[in-house]
């Protein structure tokens, strides 16, 4: 029987590919026998931000959700529902893909920029793919307790993990951005 990570949080272990998710701290969102969806919650994305900023009509972070679909964009939000097109994350949050609702939400202000994460594109699994990454110890599984999806995180946050699960993790947490440095 098959373990499944909906809901948990993933950290990524220090490599030195350097890729998306060199460092990264990932909320599985779905994850079934079919494969996993989640979400980077630390990767800001400054030119998409700025790039956005008109198409969007506020003034708000973009990050990284992951490398597939990058053009395609999907909202965390805290609080109440604004559409009927959701996935529900947990009894604080859900994510949609409605901008039309989100920006009217704005407009209608039931919505304000510290209740919302924009990402573009995300980190999506094959079937079994994620659990060979898990054996492998690409990631590690961790679950959170109150952990504000929508705040404006950055790299400090994995950082800070590490730092809090202590033992081995300490080491990483406190190597170099490059590994191949140390």
């Amino acid at each position: 029987m098959n373990k499944f990570y909906k809901g948990k949080i993933l950290i990524s272990t220090p490599d030195i590919s350097g890729d998306i998710f060199s460092r990264s701290v990932v909320l599985i969102i779905e994850h079934d026998e079919k494969g996993a969806f989640g979400m980077i919650l630390n990767k800001k994305n400054h030119n998409m931000t700025l790039q956005l900023k008109d198409t969007l009509g506020f003034d708000i972070e973009i990050y990284e959700g992951g490398p597939v679909d990058t053009d395609r964009l999907f909202f965390i939000i805290k609080g109440d529902y604004i559409t009927e097109s959701y996935i529900k994350i947990d009894e604080d949050f859900y994510i949609t893909e409605d901008m039309e609702s989100v920006i009217a939400a704005f407009i209608e202000e039931k919505l304000n920029v510290n209740d919302i994460k924009v990402l573009a594109g995300y980190s999506g699994w094959t079937a079994n793919q994620l659990e060979t990454e898990l054996k492998n110890k690409f990631w590690t599984p961790i679950e959170i307790y109150h952990l504000d999806y929508t705040s404006p995180n950055d790299q400090t946050l994995w950082k800070k993990i590490m730092q809090n699960l202590g033992g081995e993790f300490l080491i990483w947490a406190n190597s170099p951005e490059d590994v191949s440095m140390n």
